[in-house]
């Protein structure tokens, strides 16, 4: 496996969250990027159109890349905005709610939708159960969503934002698929492809990370 280039600079992944609407795409991408008291607050607005976030993650042995993560909308309306992503990103996470057996039976749509509409032909999905603290509410088992992963080829894991629970998991997990897949030839990035970009290094280091909304909901 190919390793992060250091100290000459280091990669940065684009990556987009998907999902039905109300799966809590919003709030667990707060807890992770701005920690897990942004995710006590007041539920986020629904998102129109995308929001971005930032976070740097680290890459066994020795390297790091910075995840460039976009909060797409799930409602209806918004698909051709997030359609229009597709083709930049090199990971996604798959979002469901495990109280919510709709929004599980629509993963396969979502999956075969953003995979269809790669660049490259290559992207690290990961399937994530999300509000997994809600147990008595659960409507979907940790087998089944798992059944289901495997045999879409991804990893799967549950989260729960409220609970701070397994909430870096799912965006370490894609970070590494996407540097093994660049590793082993799997995913080779095109010219002007923004999916992956190789940052070089500054003498005075990189500025602070910091959340860079657009698009966001007025209320």
């Amino acid at each position: 496996m190919g390793t992060v280039p250091e100290p000459e600079g280091h990669y940065q992944y684009r990556v987009l969250v998907l999902g039905d609407a109300a799966v809590g795409k919003s709030s667990l991408l707060r807890c992770y990027a701005e920690g897990p008291g942004a995710a006590g607050g007041p539920a986020p607005c629904p998102t129109v159109g995308v929001e971005f976030y930032s976070r740097t993650v680290p890459l066994p042995p020795a390297g790091r890349a910075k995840l460039q993560l976009w909060d797409t909308a799930g409602q209806e309306r918004f698909r051709s905005i997030t359609r229009s992503f597709y083709r930049s990103a090199a990971g996604a996470l798959l979002v469901f709610d495990v109280t919510n057996r709709a929004s599980f039976e629509h993963v396969t749509e979502w999956y075969h939708e953003a995979a269809g509409g790669q660049a490259t032909g290559k992207v690290a999905f990961v399937l994530v159960g999300h509000k997994c603290d809600l147990a008595g509410e659960r409507a979907v088992s940790a087998e089944e969503a798992g059944r289901l992963a495997a045999s879409l080829g991804m990893a799967f894991v549950e989260t729960s934002a409220r609970s701070n629970l397994n909430v870096a998991l799912p965006f370490e997990t894609v970070a590494g698929r996407i540097h093994e897949a660049l590793g082993c030839g799997a995913l080779a990035p095109p010219e002007g492809w923004d999916g992956v970009k190789l940052i070089p290094s500054k003498s005075r280091g990189d500025p602070p990370e910091r959340r860079e909304p657009r698009e966001r909901c007025q209320c």
